[in-house]
């Protein structure tokens, strides 16, 4: 793939996955089209119907292909790509030049381990804490711990910046907001104690490398905090009526503490 060509990645602006892709796009300087898909109330049914087929899952990204309008069917000539870590691991292969991911097998490695770490330990950890599934204050802290373990001393995920911050940014940002937002299924202690935790010593390390990742360029351009804000707090509202954190997935509704 020496040429590259159009890029257009369907996501949902409150979902981290595909807040994933668009850091690793921006850190590539790629030139893409976004088409936005709504998770909460509306998801069109085109979308699981002619492109993401039988799945309808975000983020989803198409390489090739002319210009691609809500509702069109993507040529299957195109290259079509699901799973926030799957389609980094193909931007990192079509812009070399960016150095997604490093050229040391040790620290693609490494990348690979750190980004694997966030979805099997983190990622539930999150989750579980912030949609009220029964993840204690230590559960989620611990986490949060072992994330910080994996880091080098000073720098990103692997030193550089990589996918490998791509896979854990979203996330981290994401739990920062919700305990801003004070969501009524967290208890307010717990919310209190996590972010009393996060601002000691103990989590030092953690605390700079969000304030570096913060910092890029590549975040200012994916972080509309109004927007994701908006989207969010839909998204609590339906929890809290019916259980459902998006169009597919349904949990008991969580009991207000």
């Amino acid at each position: 793939m020496s040429e590259t060509k159009r890029i257009t990645l369907y996501g949902a602006i409150d979902s981290p996955f595909p807040h994933r892709v668009r850091l690793a796009l921006e850190e590539a300087g790629a030139t893409y089209d976004i088409i936005w898909i709504s998770l909460i109330y509306d998801k069109p049914e085109w979308y699981e119907q002619k492109v993401n087929v039988g799945v309808g899952k975000v983020p989803y990204l198409v390489y090739g292909g002319p210009k691609l309008n809500p509702g069109d069917a993507p040529s299957p000539e195109t290259v079509q790509v699901s799973e926030s870590l799957v389609i980094n691991e193909f931007l990192a292969d079509i812009f070399p030049d960016a150095h997604l991911l490093p050229t040391d097998p040790a620290l693609r490695a490494k990348a690979r381990l750190f980004a694997q770490y966030v979805d099997a330990k983190f990622l539930p950890a999150f989750a579980g804490f912030i949609f009220g599934l029964g993840t204690p204050v230590e559960g989620l802290l611990a986490a949060i711990e072992g994330l910080q373990r994996m880091l080098p001393a000073e720098g990103f995920a692997v030193g550089e910046w990589s996918i490998a911050d791509a896979a854990a940014m979203p996330l981290l940002m994401r739990l920062n907001q919700v305990l801003e937002l004070k969501p009524s299924m967290i208890k307010k202690d717990a919310a209190a104690q996590v972010v009393e935790a996060l601002a000691s010593p103990r989590f030092a390390r953690i605390h700079k490398y969000i304030a570096d990742n913060v910092a890029r360029p590549s975040m200012a351009k994916t972080w509309d905090r109004a927007a994701i804000d908006a989207e969010t707090t839909k998204r609590i509202e339906r929890l809290m009526k019916t259980g459902k954190l998006n169009s597919d997935l349904t949990i008991p509704v969580p009991v207000q503490p």
